[in-house]
């Protein structure tokens, strides 16, 4: 019978790998705390309209990329493509607005239906920022230095931002009349996805990977051109804040996002380290989306990062390869009443605040001790025929040599002393006083005494 294997570009992700993630998910957390944002997490299923009204009918995400199907009660439903909309929308419909600004982050699985390469799949994770209710400049600085910090803490190299401004609505409908009259005066010299675009999101033509397209946009009206002079003085505020925080930048004319949400600022972070998928962080600002949604009129911004291709950074930079923290004891038990009294001492010890992993394989001591050893643990617990005869419990220094504690496997507390010591210890038998045995503890259950 043949086996079942996961779908194309869903990944798993294995317990070797999820220190890595652990350590950035972390480092993110902190961040965030420090600079009073809270945490909100919404569904991973939605409906097909968020996305559609809010992200943009003409979207490439939209029109290509989503999985979308009908549920059972006949309502068309969309596993998310990004994390912006579903906060909004969670915003609205539990009256977070009227409460004041909301500084919020998530974190979780996207889903687009592309083609998987390095760095991209078609379940994807990202980490987010979404500032509702913030309207000043500097709330576009201060949401880009959090994204800018958080990179350089992760220790990922070869930064770069790259900053435009998308102006307000009037600026943008401005630009597309001028742009399309352009584009369409150049038809035959744009690619066939290009000339497909003029009509329905002509500013993504803009973003085009094509060097012969972008070699061709050389001579095309610019955005910046098209904007009015209070969404020029906005973006000349959100540079002066960006170079009093010491973070630099270069403008690039041709960057719009691929969302239709966004207006005013845009930008990306880039890395050197990542090849031709350079882009790490995302965002900009999206005045007009909680509206859009139904909410009231609320200025907003946020960004978000791909935790793949952040991986992929983090362990090019990282010196040493993360791994699980090691337990405090490993226990290695055979035979049945060993083994139910390996249970009761490991559990116990769990209840007292050690990290304890009993194995479970049955297998000779010879092979327990080797796995032992792998764990990177201090210490062993062995638990044999005569052990649960004597109703003892015997220690084993597994970070040095020929050392042995004997304790009653009744003393609990013994144990946790002998093995906290030796966790601050090179010598695991270090500081540990000779009448240890003698010490009153709690007892572990009976499963654990002499027959």
């Amino acid at each position: 019978m043949s086996t079942v294997q996961s779908l194309r570009g869903l990944v798993d992700l294995l317990p070797q790998q999820i220190p890595l993630w652990q350590q950035i998910e972390a480092t993110a957390r902190e961040h965030f705390g420090r600079a009073g944002i809270a945490e909100i997490r919404t569904p991973l299923l939605e409906l097909t309209e968020l996305f559609a009204r809010g992200i943009g009918e003409a979207t490439d995400v939209v029109g290509k990329e989503m999985y979308t199907f009908v549920d059972r009660g006949e309502r068309s439903c969309t596993l998310r493509p990004e994390g912006t909309a579903s906060v909004v929308r969670a915003a609205i419909q539990h009256g977070l607005l009227s409460q004041g600004p909301q500084r919020l982050w998530y974190g979780g699985p996207m889903f687009r239906y592309e083609r998987p390469q390095a760095g991209r799949q078609r379940q994807f994770h990202q980490i987010g920022v979404e500032l509702l209710g913030a309207a000043d400049p500097l709330s576009d600085a201060e949401v880009i230095a959090l994204a800018w910090d958080l990179l350089a803490a992760l220790g990922v190299g070869g930064l770069a931002l790259e900053l435009n401004s998308l102006g307000s609505s009037e600026d943008r409908a401005a630009y597309r009349t001028q742009l399309v009259a352009w584009l369409e005066a150049h038809r035959e010299q744009l690619d066939p996805d290009s000339q497909a675009r003029i009509h329905t999101n002509p500013l993504r033509i803009l973003d085009s990977k094509l060097a012969e397209t972008q070699a061709l946009l050389a001579g095309a009206p610019t955005l910046a051109a098209a904007l009015a002079e209070p969404s020029r003085a906005r973006f000349a505020a959100v540079q002066t804040a960006l170079t009093a925080l010491g973070i630099p930048f270069s403008l690039n004319p041709r960057l719009v996002r691929g969302l239709d949400y966004y207006s005013h600022t845009a930008f990306e972070i880039t890395s050197s380290q990542l090849g031709a998928q350079a882009t790490v962080c995302g965002g900009g600002r999206y005045d007009g989306l909680v509206e859009q949604l139904g909410g009231p009129s609320t200025a907003a911004i946020g960004w978000a990062l791909g935790m793949e291709r952040l991986v992929l950074l983090v362990e090019k930079a990282a010196t040493a390869p993360l791994v699980r923290p090691a337990p405090d004891l490993y226990v290695v038990s055979r035979g049945e009443a060993a083994e139910a009294a390996a249970l009761a001492l490991a559990v116990g010890l769990r209840r007292l605040g050690l990290a304890v992993e009993r194995d479970t394989s049955g297998s000779a001591f010879g092979k327990q001790f080797k796995r032992a050893d792998r764990s990177g643990a201090a210490w062993a617990a062995v638990i044999g025929d005569d052990e649960v005869a004597s109703g003892q419990v015997r220690l084993k220094a597994l970070l040095a040599a020929d050392q042995e504690l004997l304790l009653p496997a009744l003393d609990l507390a013994a144990m946790h002393q002998a093995i906290s010591q030796a966790r601050a210890s090179i010598n695991p038998l270090a500081n540990i006083p000779d009448n240890i045995a003698a010490s009153v503890s709690a007892n572990i259950p009976a499963i654990a005494q002499r027959p």
